[in-house]
């Protein structure tokens, strides 16, 4: 099978990561609390839905553009699987730069959208990322530092041995997309969780209310996690599928 150029490559990142940004923050910005009328009852889908609307994100676009890109949608992704010697570090950087650019244009337009309603005031209401006093159950700067790291690490694990050729062919698109939505089941209310720092910047500036000066955690964290992650797979599973690089047709790599 031909590698894609990379101009396909990227455009499938920015489709893939789009949707990310758009479909996980756009559920919990317009969904998550939706309060019907009459009756001013809640009908929103909570944090069980936005949990399961980031999953089904990566579900749908690993399906539909990870043939032609690897499916990372995640600049930790991308350096993770460059650790683990999957992905070229030489095409690092490009995909780095189109995630952050696609989910800072999804957060726009999601922005945009949200406006729509009477009253919607973006700051404090755009699905950021935080930690402190910008925490959903106010956990600390620790908590968040540690929980990124660990369900990033977790989230490349799941993302390397699903791509394994042992692994049932056609399936690493739902095992990926299904660890998301665990991943958010466990941390929504410590940091809003990102595990993807092109998802954390997408919304961060829109959102404001100390979010760009909390980025930082966002970025780092995920990087170390899926970086340790990179660096031990083949050491703890004994599978060794350097230099096989996880771009093409991610559910048979």
């Amino acid at each position: 099978m031909n590698t894609p150029n990379m101009s396909a490559r990227l455009g499938a990142e920015f489709l893939g990561t789009f949707w990310l940004v758009f479909g996980g923050c756009g559920s919990a910005v317009i969904a998550a609390k939706f309060i019907s009328q009459p009756g001013s009852f809640s009908v929103g889908i909570g944090f069980l839905g936005v949990a399961l609307a980031f999953g089904l994100t990566v579900l749908t676009m690993v399906y539909a553009v990870g043939h032609v890109s690897g499916g990372h949608f995640n600049p930790a992704v991308t350096i993770g699987l460059a650790v683990a010697r999957r992905f070229e570090w030489k095409d690092a950087a490009p995909y780095i730069g189109t995630q952050v650019v696609a989910g800072l244009v999804a957060g726009g337009v999601l922005d945009l959208i949200a406006h729509g309603k009477p009253g919607f005031v973006a700051t404090g209401n755009m699905a950021a990322n935080g930690y402190g006093v910008h925490s959903p159950g106010d956990y600390s700067l620790l908590a968040a530092l540690a929980i990124e790291i660990v369900l990033t690490g977790f989230f490349l694990y799941v993302i390397l041995g699903a791509t394994d050729k042992r692994a049932p062919e056609g399936f690493a698109p739902i095992a990926i997309g299904l660890s998301l939505t665990l991943i958010h089941l466990i941390s929504i209310p410590i940091d809003n969780t990102s595990v993807n720092p092109a998802r954390s910047t997408g919304v961060a500036f829109f959102n404001g209310n100390g979010a760009p000066g909390q980025l930082w955690l966002f970025w780092v964290a995920p990087i170390i996690g899926a970086a340790i992650a990179g660096a031990t797979y083949a050491i703890i599973t004994g599978v060794h599928r350097e230099d096989r690089e996880v771009s093409g047709d991610v559910s048979a790599a």
